[in-house]
Formats: structure tokens, C-alpha cells, sequence
């Protein structure tokens, strides 16, 4: 038995890469930037690298922090470390401790946060102490 087949119209894909559902995967450059708006208020200056090529899998963060020292962290779905020590620098041979979370790792380099953290948490303290009177 032959069948003939002639499509009414051809079937075009259009693929838009944003629009693309991840699932459980997540965007690291998106992960990066929540990391940034967490931690924002504790040290000089922190961004998104726009320099260094962030993919779904790795991002790169640069950050000063308070005592005046500039880092290039790696974001990946092991977690934070130091790659570089300066902004959009990375360096290949430096083999540094993956941190759990941001806060881990800028608990481990700067003083600075630490006191600037446990400050805001006094004040947040604070003001649920004073709401709830």
C-alpha cells in the first residue's frame, strides 16, 4: 500500500533560547545576581562580571570587599570560590575552597562583613523587637 504525503505547509522551527523551560537546572548568571542583591549592603562593591562569559553553569562575580580587597568569585552548582584577585580575573592555577554560600566565603576573606552582618541583624532584631510591642 502506498501513501502519498504532501504537507499542506512546511514546518518551520523558531527556537528562542529564552524561552527555553529549565526545569530543576538552574541559570547561574540569574543565581549570581540574587547572590549580589543578598549580600550588597556588607561589602564596597559587588556586580555580575560583564566582561567574563557566564553560561547556565558558571557565572563570575566581582567583589570588593570592606578592607579594600578585590576578588573574582566563580559561581557553579558546586558553589562559591575565589578565582581571581582582581576584577575579571581569572587565574587557572589558583585552587581555592568551595563555599557552600556566599556567606561562608565572604565570612572567610573580610572582617568588614562579618561586623557589617551581625549589625544589620541586630537591627532587624530590633525592629521586629519594637513591631511587636
Amino acid at each position: 500500500m502506498e501513501i502519498d504525503y504532501q504537507p499542506e505547509e512546511s514546518i518551520v522551527s523558531s527556537f528562542d533560547e529564552d524561552s527555553v523551560d529549565l526545569g530543576d537546572v538552574k541559570d547561574m548568571r540569574l543565581e549570581a545576581e540574587a547572590v549580589v542583591n543578598d549580600v550588597l549592603f556588607a561589602v564596597t562593591e559587588m556586580h555580575v562580571s560583564q566582561s567574563l562569559n557566564s553560561a547556565s553553569d558558571v557565572a563570575y562575580i566581582n567583589v570588593e570587599i570592606r578592607e579594600g580587597n578585590r576578588y573574582c568569585l566563580e559561581l557553579t552548582e558546586a558553589g562559591l570560590r575565589v578565582v581571581g584577585y582582581a576584577f575579571d580575573q581569572v587565574d587557572e592555577d589558583l585552587s581555592t575552597q568551595y563555599h557552600e554560600t556566599v556567606y561562608s566565603l565572604l565570612d572567610s576573606l573580610s572582617p568588614g562583613y562579618r561586623e557589617a552582618f551581625g549589625n544589620a541583624l541586630l537591627q532587624r532584631l530590633e525592629r521586629l523587637k519594637q513591631n511587636g510591642q
